[in-house]
């Protein structure tokens, strides 16, 4: 069985080395094709494996159809819009993620970029805290909950809205658990946004959503580009001085937004999972998820 691991951003040394231990101590060959800069060159890397696994590689068509031995694809991390789900099981190939590997990256992340907000950007002016505010959270998954879990340890009063997420489980946190999304944007200072891109969520966070927020809001978003409508909130910003918007993924309307100075940021890349110790839980577990499917027929994680 050869595995391949296809990353144009690579995984951290410790996390190659983990992954290698696992998948050679199964007695499967691993391959690396790391900083590849052209789609070419993963077409001609897969065309002999058995398995891959990835972090956001584009996983198309394409490629898999250049993959005829491909049995698996192993996302390391949570969301998996990066796979053509379709064409994967079209093509018998299994795809898992590796759900709540990156859960606490993540939303450490979250709060770095909120006192970095309420401070000003350290511009030297005087901020605010955030002890007292309140925050919402929009999907009460892995990284919701431990958002939640931080977000009290600064004695913030915190919500919580996830459609798919019965209320006692939200409730059972310590989480008010919001009626509607309406709610949890009319109600919070601050909503942060963990929900997955999806043909419902697409486009989403529009103008009237992000309008009901109260005189001062921040909008943080560590979760998909696809899910924020761009133009809409650009137009909401220009004529609502007081809103903020921060996030993790660069928008297509960078330019447009960094107009705002003092009331936008965005991380120059996706950081989110960007730890040492993220990278290396997601890759072992991509690794010893490889193993248990090629051995076991495990498919705890798949999602096609």
């Amino acid at each position: 069985m050869k595995v391949l691991i296809a990353t144009e951003k690579p995984f951290a040394e410790a996390a190659v080395n983990g992954i290698r231990k696992i998948i050679e101590g199964a007695g499967f060959q691993l391959v690396l094709l790391e900083k590849y800069t052209d789609k070419t060159q993963l077409i001609k890397a897969v065309s002999d494996v058995d398995a891959l696994i990835i972090r956001s590689d584009k996983i198309d068509a394409e490629v898999i159809s250049a993959a005829p031995q491909l049995k698996i694809v192993v996302r390391a991390g949570a969301g998996y819009d990066n796979v053509d789900l379709k064409a994967a099981t079209a093509h018998n190939v299994v795809v898992m993620n590796t759900p709540g590997q990156n859960a606490n990256a993540v939303a450490e992340l979250v709060f770095g970029l909120l006192v970095y907000t309420v401070r000003n950007f350290y511009n030297g002016k005087s901020g605010s805290e955030l002890k007292g505010r309140h925050l919402g959270i929009l999907a009460f998954g892995n990284v919701g909950r431990n958002v939640a879990r931080i977000a009290k340890g600064f004695g913030m009063e915190v919500s919580a809205y996830d459609a798919y997420c019965p209320t006692d489980v939200i409730e059972a946190a310590g989480v008010h658990a919001a009626k509607s999304q309406d709610e949890l944007f009319e109600t919070c200072d601050i909503v942060s946004l963990h929900i997955p891109a999806t043909a419902e969520t697409n486009q989403s966070i529009n103008r009237v959503i992000v309008g009901k927020m109260k005189k001062g809001g921040i909008l943080i978003n560590t979760a998909r580009k696809e899910v924020i409508n761009e133009p809409e909130l650009i137009a909401l910003m220009s004529e609502r001085n007081d809103l903020k918007y921060i996030t993790d993924i660069k928008p297509d309307a960078d330019a447009e937004f960094s107009k705002f100075q003092d009331r936008y940021f965005s991380t120059p890349k996706k950081m989110g999972a960007q730890t040492t110790e993220a990278n290396t839980n997601a890759g072992l577990a991509a690794a010893r998820q490889i193993v248990a499917y090629i051995n076991e027929g495990v498919t705890q994680f798949k999602v096609n």
